[in-house]
């Protein structure tokens, strides 16, 4: 497309074009331009303006399109604008004429419309550049207007407001003009126009005056006329008009109220009074009202008042937040006044005043919901509570005045109801969203907020009183801490008033509601309280009777506490079940006879009572039935089953009682039928099938014979209607910001919709909206209801002939009826045939045989001509359910042809509509009809009913039918999509924009076509790039529309193309719409924005974020969102509107938008998300006075500065976030863990101060998270610290993560402290209000978790500084040891559980560190003792830390062992299957009680493990040995409840021996580890098994327990097993070391109890003979181990496990395949090479624990793999470092070789076979490596050869041919090139030459000492340049030293003769030894030192030698008087330190 166009129209290209193509070529050229023009220098501009200027003008004369027309005149605009303006009043003069021609054809008005446009944009572009034109200009279009249609009507209204808004005040003269023209617009009859005169009004109000002063008046009843029978978009726009202009009125400096007095400013009461008058009397001005009053028939119109009650919202929003703090109390009253009958003739029946009170909650719930923040919120609802109290005093007044007037002022009651309603439920929903950040309000005693809330409970209005329960129930849901307190109020008022029906019905109410919060609350209640509901219910059920005055209260009170009570779930009603079962049974009669005695005997009254009574009972079995279905077993249901016959022969037989008794049952027995109808359609149809054809006969003659004349469409259909398809049917049924008063509209002018009143038992239900009022419908309209749907369950599950009688009977019933009653039996026969269709699609059912098809069809056929469009809508939709159920593919063509015939004929729009969307709904359920050629005929017939021009509601239903065939007919609808997409875009490009309805379903047509074009649109192709192009063209048409729907579908539709085809999406142009419309005034355009934004940030959130910014800077004028992007970017933009906006969709879309931009982008922009953040949080501190730190000691003043930095915060005068809501804090409080976990991953400098200081200082722009601890530690502070408890919850985890992660890092400034040490006084602040008594215990539980990581980060290592945290843990542990008793009575029992639990676990924690500190430290002093006294200094500090932990928990120790095991010991209970419930206590555990089993067990779930290791740790450390003298009877458990392991106390033996309660805790610790690793879940946290291992490792390091596992075989191979299995499903290396260290011990313990065992049969068996000691270690006497009882063969198992996963060659079966070839090298990780050497290290412990014979069985597995680890693992790596898996196989091998099993007589010949075919194998490594690639290290098998020679008895390794090849591989290596290799193989034949066998010394010393010696001589030429070879000289110098020591006498003075010259050559005279280098140097000082002590020890041979060599004496003699001095120095640091090469064979000596 850029290709075809340039600046200039290109009409070759144009003209070679058809029709249609031209158009879009024109707007693709329009829209070019319209880019180019800003960026084209103006030179380029002035060049082409004149042939550019006739382009566009000529384009008017081709009556463009509505989207064409509006883009020339902007480039029209644009183009004078830039380029130059004297042609400009030539084309204003053209215009003029196009609007003047007489023409008035239908094919001209595009172009005069054109012209209307093209002067708007003009004269807002250029403005006053034109002089004095406009007035000509003005009077010409108004002359226009006066015979102009709607469309010129809207076009001129548009073009006006354009105008006004460029020329500003110089249009002054016109004004009054317009102004009139307005007016007469503002009421016109089309709606659009009405919207666009609006639009004008309002920019007209800017300059005009008149407007807002002595017009005043007028305007206000203009619009109020305007409302009149208006709809939606009208509301908006008019209140948007009203609002500002009333607002205007009362600020504005001039403002006067007419010209007399114009001197008087207008007052707020004067404008309240105004727009009161609207919503009470419809209009304003005295004569119409009062002549209307005065008859008495005045009623306002809906849509009057709900437009005035949006103009109130609108008028408030402008004054702003602010306004409205200051003037609240004048606004409330006012507000409260509209629904105080001062006015009675307002409201005049109860459908009236439901409306209106629903009008004044909208206004109090927008504004002071909306624009205050929460301090001013609380001041609000303080502001209600004054008023509540008010009105109260009035009621007590009138109650308790007993004179004459009480009549009178009985009207004072009735009056404040309406009042009382709507203040009381401002106040519920204020405090519901405050959270429990209103704690201080309700604490503040001045205003009793609990206590005016529960006085009014005793209103005599029934309304009142329950929205006063309401209000209850929302302080509860709000402030958890409440629902205890507020309970036991009213429970304890219920009784103290029962003999009041006012105080009966009020509480019980209120009690109900308070139960339905119970679910909000996680806290609960104690579970006692449903005992005492119970008996309270049962005792007014039972005095019912007693007195006629309260019987009705008595019985709707106890049934209404027994429904709710079932809210609070199975585990509570399961203790009352049967006393309530009893109950049921007693209020039905037993038998049919019992229903007929009923019936001769009773009155009016007492049937009033029974049925209340009966349907109070249907409403509990109802309740029962959805909140317990738990507790639904078949014993319960077979004692429900004989209800409901006996409730449906009741429900039978009311129609006579109602006739016998009048109309006074009427309510009641509506009432019983809903409930029953309710009740049955939950239940399983089975229950009642034998009643099924009396329910139905009832059902039938509710729906055709209906109570009601109300038209109950609107809440019937749209449930039964497709969600897609109620877009149809306009705004009202969408989801607005206004739906809460909007929905009045809906219902006809009859109803007003639901309230409280009408059903009580709602209030304890749970809500679809959280905090909104229940509102159940009247219940002669919620019968119809009920009964449909219960008549959708039964049709079902009839007999096919029965619903052929039915569907005949409910045909006839239609036919029969006529008129507006026709409509009505039809909408409800409909309704319940919808309702059935539906059951029977989803139970896969059928419909049955051909004469109920045509039934059926009949019904539905008559449905879908109806004149109702929701009938229609639900009706299409039964239509295609119709064909699903049937599902016969000839039935389903016969429905389509039907629609096909009938829509060919039928010229009427109704039908045409109907069968249209038919069409498309047939598709919806049968996954796309098959055949082609249905396609092709349906969308044939749609494309013609789309072009329908006479009538867009035809248009509109086919399109979308349309976009619903697209969208389901799949890969069939491909050949169509061209043809679609170009009608799409000609009727986009030709259809008005008033016509909104086409315009929607075009959109939807557009997004069908994106979606089936799908990833398609990405192809290079001409034929996919014109799609792709008309798509785009498409959006942008649709991105233009004044709709805002519209523009939803829109972004809707590129959000599709963005993801197709991400590169052909103008992303900066979407971004800017996008930001424009975050804060549009529709619901569904700001979703749709924030959905785009979601998708979008997910691949490019920093372009998104960027574009954003770059939009603002730009700001042209056509831009200005209302959000802040400049300041604080989207990020912030987007947190800002999170906190106004209510919708929770919208909400959580939001959330995730920032949580993908935070995830992308907060590394990067660090600094900047951390602001974001912190502006939020600290913009509540203010309001929080922040917990500050107490300063009275003085060791925290210095540190003090930092809390003191927290309350400065508020004091800077701009804040990006005023009064943020805490649900926002709460957020940002999240993202605040998020950044921290995103640095995490982001790289190590983010946790390094050093690190990241030199980073940024190289790089001022990178940035660390290190570098802002300091606001990671306030922000997390700030949040801990608030009133609201989630932000509390939120601040402590910020916290914890901050210490967890930050514990480590050092402070570069003060060596040896940590970074965080300087915020203790700020963590000790954060803490301490977490443990004040009245704190949730949620809150303390995280802030103990808080204070042991905080202890045990090690962070703070002076204990006086510690001893504040650890205090606050104390305090918490002395509130545990009180027990049970002292509990508060205020959460559920198991919340002390989850306390109790998390103070052990805390304990736990920091007890588990302080121990492992202690033997770190331990380990550290046995190193400081073998190295030098240097590391003195830092082992004195780490003591003093760690053994001050161990102080702090040893005070605490004995009292938390006790409660750690009680709390194990429940645990272990909790976790045994449910078959031996029966077997728990009866009364709970130490820490639970046995009612709440289900909410304890999660919080043990996360405890018991580090309880676990720290029961296990204090047990070793006790060595068990510990036996308590008041360790009775209790102990394993607390004092406070003796409960031991499950039993009885009169069985128990009175006393248990030490090792009796040894034995079992050793049994609870090993039983619950087994029980837990055996199959830990899925979801297992990591570090439950590690503490799980651990806790083993501890148990098992001391004796008695090892002496335990190891004499019992059967447990220790279990254990194994289940070691194995968690080896082989974790991949975790931690997890795998730690159960090494376990199978470690294991195989230790069995060691030890072998050698016990036969340590006490030699002692036994002292004098006997050795050959007959028994065998002991397995395999006994044939060597055979059985595998699942052998404890060798488990360990075998896992170890090779083990070993194969890490070197898969080890594995003889994998060595053959071809994946693993010998020879390729693996190298091993570091954690792999770890569990290897862990794995060797227990393998060559085996045979230790077997018998001879047994450990010939084991030894060549294990030989056979210590080998093939060597194998694989002997490289040479580069540092010459040996490899740890090396090292250990060499460890391993030494330990095997000097086991004692290969001395012993069984087994010694057995072993030195196995051992030679050993050292073979090692040899013939050797020789298979020449042929391999990798470098074996020769060092590693050297060393093995010598662990051989040396470790085993000398008849292994002597024998001839082996000793040989040992020999040659030390003679091959002596050889060698490398330095290191000659040194180690030095060391190893030293040690070999001192073996004191001679047969095996001898061998290698005849072999290999004269190679040594000749290698030696050698080096007297070639002097060692490096350390490495002076190094191998020495080495061979020891060698030798030490053969001459151990030669015999004649051989030795031959090897001092040879050693003597060498050393000598060593040495350097004076001179050389100044020059020398290093080598030299220390090769000197090595000679001469050996040469001192030779010297002496072969004194003859010595001076013989000198005495022949006078050369060698000389040099001698030189070199000990140069260095007589510096050898003693010398000498002396010799002595101290022997060089380095002791140290290296520290690590390798494995000799």
């Amino acid at each position: 497309m850029e290709l075809a166009h340039s600046l200039l129209l290109n009409e070759e290209e144009y003209n070679q074009l058809d029709e249609h193509q031209k158009a879009e070529f024109i707007f693709e050229w329009l829209q070019y331009l319209e880019k180019l023009l800003p960026v084209t220098s103006r030179t380029d501009i002035k060049e082409n303006q004149k042939k550019l200027v006739e382009q566009l003008t000529s384009l008017l004369n081709n009556s463009p399109g509505p989207p064409t027309r509006r883009l020339v005149a902007k480039n029209l605009a644009v183009l004078y604008s830039t380029g130059d303006t004297f042609s400009v009043y030539q084309t204003i003069e053209k215009c003029n004429e196009l609007i003047r021609s007489k023409d008035d054809s239908p094919s001209y008005l595009p172009t005069k419309l054109a012209a209307v446009v093209c002067l708007g944009y003009l004269y807002k572009k250029l403005g006053r550049i034109l002089g004095n034109s406009f007035t000509d200009t003005v009077g010409n279009v108004l002359k226009a207007m006066k015979n102009a249609e709607s469309q010129g009507r809207y076009e001129i209204m548009l073009s006006l407001q354009n105008m006004l808004k460029g020329l500003g005040a110089a249009a002054i003269s016109c004004h009054r003009d317009i102004y009139k023209a307005a007016r007469s617009c503002l009421t016109d009859r089309s709606m659009a126009v009405r919207c666009a005169a609006a639009k004008c009004l309002l920019e007209l109000q800017n300059e005009a005056v008149f407007m807002w002063s002595t017009d005043l008046d007028s305007i206000v009843t203009l619009c109020f006329k305007s409302f009149e029978g208006s709809n939606y978009d009208v509301h908006l726009a008019v209140s948007k008009l009203l609002g500002t202009v009333l607002a205007r009125a009362l600020t504005s400096k001039q403002a006067t109220v007419s010209t007399k007095h114009n001197s008087r400013r207008i007052s707020l009461e004067e404008v309240m009074e105004l727009l009161g008058t609207g919503f009470l009397r419809g209009s304003y001005g005295f004569l119409r009202a009062s002549g209307d009053m005065l008859k008495g028939t005045s009623s306002v119109s809906r849509d009057v008042r709900v437009g005035v009650t949006q103009a109130y919202v609108v008028f408030v929003s402008t004054l702003g937040g602010q306004w409205l703090e200051r003037n609240f109390s004048a606004f409330l009253s006012h507000i409260l006044d509209l629904v105080s009958q001062s006015h009675p003739k307002a409201i005049q029946n109860q459908m009236e005043a439901i409306g209106c009170r629903c009008c004044v909650s909208f206004i109090l719930r927008a504004t002071v919901g909306g624009l205050l923040g929460e301090k001013a919120q609380i001041a609000a609802a303080k502001e209600i509570c004054q008023a509540i109290w008010k009105l109260k005093k009035v009621v007590d007044a009138s109650v308790s005045d007993s004179n004459l007037e009480t009549r009178i002022s009985t009207t004072d009651v009735t009056r404040s109801q309406h009042v009382l309603v709507c203040a009381l439920q401002e106040l519920g929903s204020l405090i519901h969203g405050l959270g429990t950040t209103a704690a201080p309000l309700l604490q503040d005693s001045s205003t009793g907020v609990l206590d005016a809330v529960i006085s009014v409970i005793l209103h005599p209005s029934i309304p009142v009183r329950l929205t006063a329960a309401w209000c209850l129930r929302c302080i509860a849901i709000a402030l958890p801490s409440y629902v205890s307190l507020l309970l036991n109020r009213c429970i304890e008022r219920l009784n103290a008033l029962k003999s009041s029906p006012e105080a009966i019905t009020g509480f019980s109410f209120a009690i109900a509601a308070l139960l339905g919060a119970v679910k909000h609350c996680p806290l609960g209640i104690p579970h006692g309280k449903g005992k005492v509901i119970m008996t309270l219910a049962e005792d007014l059920l039972c005095s019912a009777s007693q007195n006629s005055r309260l019987s009705v209260q008595r019985t709707q009170a106890g049934w209404l506490l027994i429904a709710a009570l079932m809210t609070l779930g199975p585990a509570v009603v399961q203790y009352h079940l049967p006393r309530i079962l009893l109950l049921w049974k007693c209020v039905f009669p037993s038998s049919p006879k019992d229903l007929e005695t009923e019936k001769t005997r009773g009155d009016s009254f007492t049937w009033q009572v029974t049925l209340e009574g009966r349907a109070g009972a249907l409403c509990a079995i109802k309740s029962f039935v959805s909140h317990c279905a738990g507790l639904l077993t078949d014993e319960v249901l077979q004692r429900l089953l004989p209800l409901l016959p006996s409730a449906v022969d009741l429900l039978t037989q009311l129609s006579s009682i109602s006739k016998s008794y009048g109309n006074s049952l009427k309510t009641s027995s509506t009432v019983y039928r809903h409930k029953l109808y309710e009740l049955l359609a939950v239940l399983p149809p089975k229950m009642y099938e034998g009643s099924f054809h009396a329910v139905l006969k009832e059902l039938v003659v509710d729906l055709t014979i209906p109570d009601s004349q109300i038209d109950a469409s609107t809440f019937l259909l749209p449930p039964l209607c497709h969600e897609d398809d109620l877009l149809l049917l306009g705004p009202l049924l969408q989801e607005t910001d206004h739906q809460f008063i909007e929905e009045q509209l809906l219902l006809g002018n009859n109803v007003a919709g639901g309230s409280l009143e009408y059903d009580p038992y709602s209030i304890y239900e749970k809500l679809a909206k959280r905090d909104s009022v229940p509102k159940p419908l009247p219940p002669t309209l919620s019968v119809i209801g009920a009964a449909t749907r219960l008549f959708g369950v039964i049709f079902c599950h009839i007999a096919e002939t029965h619903r052929l009688q039915v569907l005949e009977q409910l045909l006839n019933s239609v036919k029969q009826t006529k008129g507006s009653r026709q409509q009505l039996v039809q909408l409800n026969v409909v309704s319940a045939f919808s309702t059935s269709l539906k059951h029977l699609a989803n139970c896969k059912g059928g419909l049955g045989p051909e004469e109920v098809r045509r039934s059926a069809l009949a019904l539905v056929l008559s449905a879908l001509e109806s004149n109702n469009p929701l009938l229609r809508c639900a009706a299409a939709e039964s239509w295609a359910r119709l064909a699903q159920v049937v599902s016969d593919s000839a039935f389903t063509a016969g429905l389509a042809q039907v629609s096909f015939d009938k829509l060919k004929s039928a010229r009427d729009v109704v039908s045409r509509t109907g069968h249209s969307l038919a069409l498309g709904c047939l598709y919806r359920y049968l996954g796309g009809i098959g055949s082609t050629q249905h396609l092709n005929a349906c969308v044939g017939i749609l494309y013609t009913l789309s072009q329908d021009s006479t009538s867009p509601d035809v248009q509109a239903w086919a399109l979308h039918s349309l976009s619903l065939i697209v969208d389901l007919a799949g890969p069939l609808y491909y050949v169509h999509v061209e043809p679609t997409l170009s009608l799409v875009l000609m009727l986009l490009l030709t259809v008005p924009p008033t016509y909104t309805e086409v315009h929607q379903s075009l959109g939807r047509c557009l997004n069908a076509l994106i979606t089936t074009l799908g990833p398609e649109l990405q192809g290079s192709s001409a034929a996919v790039s014109a799609l792709r192009t008309s798509c785009l063209l498409g959006c942008a048409v649709m991105q233009d529309n004044p709709d805002c729907l519209v523009q939803a579908q829109a972004i809707s539709c590129l959000q599709q193309l963005h993801m197709f085809a991400p590169r052909h999406v103008n992303l900066s142009s979407l971004v800017s719409c996008l930001c424009v419309n975050l804060c549009s005034s529709y619901l569904l355009l700001r979703r749709a924005a924030v959905a785009c934004l979601r998708q979008l940030v997910q691949r490019e959130a920093a372009e998104v974020s960027e574009y954003a910014v770059a939009l603002v800077k730009e700001s042209r004028e056509d831009f200005t969102p209302d959000i802040n992007i400049r300041e604080i970017g989207l990020e912030g933009a987007l947190l800002g509107l999170l906190d106004k906006e209510l919708d929770q969709r919208l909400c959580q879309d939001i959330k995730e938008t920032l949580s993908h931009m935070l995830t992308s982008m907060a590394v990067e922009k660090l600094s900047f998300w951390l602001k974001l953040c912190k502006d939020v949080l600290a913009a509540s501190a203010d309001f929080n006075t922040v917990a500050s730190i107490d300063t009275t000691q003085e060791e925290e003043t210095a540190k003090v500065d930092d809390a003191s930095i927290l309350t400065s915060e508020s004091d800077e005068g701009f804040h990006p976030f005023s009064n943020p809501r805490w649900s926002t804090r709460v957020f940002a409080a999240e993202c605040v863990c998020k950044i921290i976990n995103q640095c995490e991953n982001a790289g190590s400098a983010h946790f390094d101060m050093t690190l990241a200081q030199e980073r940024k200082q190289r790089d001022s722009r990178d940035d660390f998270l290190v570098l802002h601890l300091a606001d990671l530690i306030r922000m997390a502070f700030m949040a801990a610290t608030d009133h609201s408890d989630q932000l509390r919850l939120s601040g402590l985890q910020t916290l914890q993560i901050v210490v967890r992660k930050f514990a480590t890092v050092p402070e570069p400034e003060f060596p040896g402290h940590l970074i965080l040490e300087q915020y203790q006084a700020n963590v000790g602040a954060a803490l301490r209000p977490a443990f004040a008594p009245e704190t949730p215990p949620d809150v303390t539980a995280k802030a103990c978790q808080v204070c042991s990581a905080w202890i045990a980060s090690g962070v703070v290592s002076d204990l006086n500084d510690l001893r504040r945290v650890h205090q606050l843990l104390v305090s918490s542990l002395v509130k545990v040891q009180a027990g049970k008793e002292t509990q508060s009575q205020q959460y559920n029992e198991s919340t002390s559980t989850m306390e109790t639990l998390a103070v052990l676990k805390a304990w736990a924690e920091v007890y588990i560190v302080a121990i492992e500190k202690q033997r770190n430290r331990s380990d550290l002093h046995n190193y400081s003792l073998k190295t030098a006294n240097s590391a003195e200094e830092s082992y004195r500090d780490v003591t003093s830390s760690a053994s001050g932990l161990v102080d702090l928990v040893q005070a605490d120790l004995g009292t938390l062992s006790k409660l750690w095991l009680a709390a194990l010991q429940d645990f272990a209970l909790l976790n045994l299957p449910s078959e031996y419930a029966s077997q728990l206590p009866a009364e709970g555990g130490a820490f639970y009680t046995a009612e709440t089993i289900e909410s304890a067990r999660p919080h043990y779930y996360s405890s018991w493990a580090l309880i676990l290791y720290a029961t296990a740790l204090w047990l070793t450390s006790t060595g068990f040995i510990v036996a308590d003298p008041d360790e009775g009877v209790a102990n394993l458990s607390r004092p406070v409840t003796p409960t031991t392991m499950c039993q009885d106390s009169s069985t128990r033996p009175s006393i248990k021996s030490p090792e009796d309660v040894n034995t079992d805790r050793f049994h609870l610790i090993l039983g619950i580890s087994v029980e837990f690793l055996c199959s830990p879940r899925s979801d297992a946290a990591m570090e439950n098994i590690i503490a799980c291992l651990h806790a083993l490792q501890a148990l098992f390091d001391v004796p008695w327990p090892r002496s335990k596992i190891g004499g019992d075989q059967e447990l220790a191979v279990e254990l194994l097993n289940v070691l194995h299995r968690l080896i082989l499903t974790r991949e975790s290396p931690d997890i795998q070391l730690a159960a090494l260290e376990v199978v470690r011990l294991i195989l230790f313990a069995a060691q030890e109890h072998v050698k016990e065992k036969r340590r006490s049969a030699e002692v036994d068996d002292g004098a006997a003979e050795k050959e007959t000691l028994p065998e002991f270690g397995e395999g006994k006497d044939t060597g055979g181990l059985v595998p699942g009882k052998s404890l060798v063969f488990a360990t075998l198992e896992l170890c090779v496990c083990i070993l194969v996963r890490q070197l898969p060659q080890l594995n003889p079966k994998l060595t053959c395949s071809p994946a693993v070839q010998s020879g390729k090298h693996l190298l091993l990780s570091e954690d792999g090479s770890r569990l290897v050497s862990a794995a060797l290290l227990i393998l060559s412990d085996v045979p230790a624990i077997c018998s001879p014979e047994g450990s010939v069985s084991v030894l060549p597995t294990i030989l056979y793999l210590i080998i093939g680890v060597l194998k694989e693992t002997a490289v040479k790596e580069q540092d010459g470092q040996l490899p740890l898996p090396v090292a250990a196989s060499l460890q391993a091998l030494k330990g095997l070789l000097s086991s004692p099993m290969a001395r012993a007589e069984k087994s010694r010949t057995a072993w030195t076979d196995l051992l030679r075919s050993a050292l073979v194998t090692v040899l013939d490594c050797w020789d298979q490596a020449d042929g391999v690639l990798r470098e074996l290290d020769e060092v590693s098998l050297l060393t093995a050869i010598t662990v051989f020679i040396l470790s085993t008895s000398p008849e292994v390794t002597t024998i001839e041919c082996l000793q040989k090849r040992c020999i040659d591989k030390f003679k091959v290596t002596l050889e060698s090139k490398d330095p290191v290799v000659q040194y180690k193989c030095y060391q190893l034949l030293h040690s070999i030459f001192q073996h004191p066998n001679k047969t095996v010394s001898y061998p290698y010393i005849h072999s290999l000492a004269s190679s040594i010696v000749r290698k030696l001589q050698e080096t007297e030429k070639s002097k060692p340049e490096n350390a490495a070879e002076l190094q191998v000289i020495q080495e061979g110098i020891k060698v030798v030293t030490a053969l001459t020591a151990a030669a015999e006498e004649e051989h030795r003075a031959h090897l001092v003769t040879c050693l003597l010259p060498i050393l000598i050559s060593f040495l350097l005279d004076e001179n050389a030894l100044g020059s020398a280098t290093n080598t030299a140097k220390n090769l000197h000082e090595f000679a001469l030192q050996n040469l001192m002590q030779i010297g002496p020890q072969y004194s003859s041979v010595f001076k013989k030698l000198m005495a022949c060599s006078p050369t060698m004496k000389a040099r001698l003699e030189s070199a000990v008087k140069g260095n007589q001095e510096s050898i003693k120095v010398k000498t002396a640091k010799l002595a101290k330190n022997p060089g380095k090469s002791s140290s290296i064979q520290l690590k390798t000596n494995f000799l």
